[in-house]
């Protein structure tokens, strides 16, 4: 299955994403914050990345457009708690998708799903 690296600051979101995606076979690597996230895909790389976009240092938005800038055929998957001007930014600047929270975990799954199977 594939490499996904999860970047949330909240402990308990990144466990329930870590355990239902380890069940379905996924690999994961863990991140506490934005600037620990780059530094782990940096050494190694993940098929996908789903960060949160609200953190403390560097926030979502500043990871998505660090790694698109450095690789540009990353997959992002955001999580975010509002719709409006911060999920536009993050599509802008690189996202492939957003995720609102609270989310329903299959949708989460099916976004998973759906990013690593689009070419």
């Amino acid at each position: 299955m594939a490499r996904i690296l999860i970047i949330d600051d909240d402990q308990s979101v990144r466990g329930v994403v870590t355990k239902v995606l380890e069940m379905r076979g996924h690999e994961i690597a863990q991140a506490t914050d934005g600037e620990e996230g780059v530094h782990i895909y940096q050494h190694a790389p993940a098929d996908l990345v789903i960060t949160d976009l609200k953190m403390p240092g560097k926030t979502g938005l500043e990871v998505i457009q660090e790694l698109v800038d450095e690789y540009p055929n990353v997959r992002i998957i955001v999580l975010s708690g509002s719709e409006g001007k911060s999920r536009a930014a993050a599509i802008k600047a690189g996202a492939w998708k957003v995720v609102i929270k609270p989310f329903h975990i299959n949708d989460l799954v099916r976004a998973v799903q759906e990013a690593l199977e689009t070419p």
